[in-house]
This record gives C-alpha cells, structure tokens and sequence, in this order.
C-alpha cells in the first residue's frame, strides 16, 4: 500500500491553493475548476472546492470543519522557512522542539486548518527519519 494524498475541501478553492502555494513554493496543478494538487516528494495534498463532496455522498464532508487532523510538511531548513513564514500565516505556535525531537511550528491555512513545518533536530529524530524510505 502507498500512502499517496491528503484531501482538503475548501469553501473557497483559489484562496487555499494560493496559500499551500505559498507555503510550499509549489505551483499547484489545476486539473479542473474545482480540483487541484500539490505534488511534493512522498505524497500529494489535494485541495477541491466543496461541491466535489456530493460526487462521492451529500454531506460525507465539510470545508473550514476540521479540529482533530494536522497536516505536517517536512522541510530542510525550518529556521528558514519560520522566518519566511511567521509574518505572513496566522501562527499556532512559534518554533520550538517537541519532545520527540522535531523542531517545528504551526500555522493555521484560511480555512482554519491545522498546518505544521518541522525537520528532525535530535540525534534520535534524525536516525529515525534516516531510516525511512524517501
């Protein structure tokens, strides 16, 4: 099994894209007005507009109704992307360690959607993430 996307369901689509546009420095691939994604190395985020939800069943999902998913980007130099970041998203948190080694931030996309940036920084988060397949 390949993990391959997460999908978010956006009220309103151009914004978010633009956001994770942003974030990511990856141009979006726009494959329909409603639907476009963001291919990065490991997986794809996928953003559609809200009325892709009756295509699969009315109501199976809502924009902007998220509090229990985080979506987790890991980047290569994250006091870079802190700085480049932290004056232009709405933060959760600043830069800190978590105590299993990370050091990351978390902002919230316009939709309120929890995003955190983080890169391993203890010894032991780094031989974990080494032995993953990239």
């Amino acid at each position: 099994m390949k993990f391959a996307s997460v999908r978010i369901i956006a009220a309103e689509i151009g914004p978010m894209v633009a956001f994770y546009e942003m974030v990511t420095g990856i141009k979006a691939q726009w494959l329909a007005p409603v639907f476009a994604e963001i291919v990065m190395p490991g997986a794809t985020l996928a953003i559609s507009a809200a009325e892709t939800v009756a295509l699969w069943r009315e109501g199976s999902a809502a924009p902007a109704a998220n509090r229990s998913l985080i979506i987790e980007l890991q980047v290569e130099d994250i006091q870079s992307d802190y700085a480049r970041l932290k004056d232009k998203v709405a933060l959760v948190h600043e830069l800190k360690t978590m105590p299993w080694g990370n050091a990351t931030f978390q902002l919230r996309d316009p939709e309120g959607n929890a995003v955190s940036l983080y890169m391993p920084a203890s010894e032991a988060a780094k031989q974990r993430f080494a032995s993953r397949p990239s």
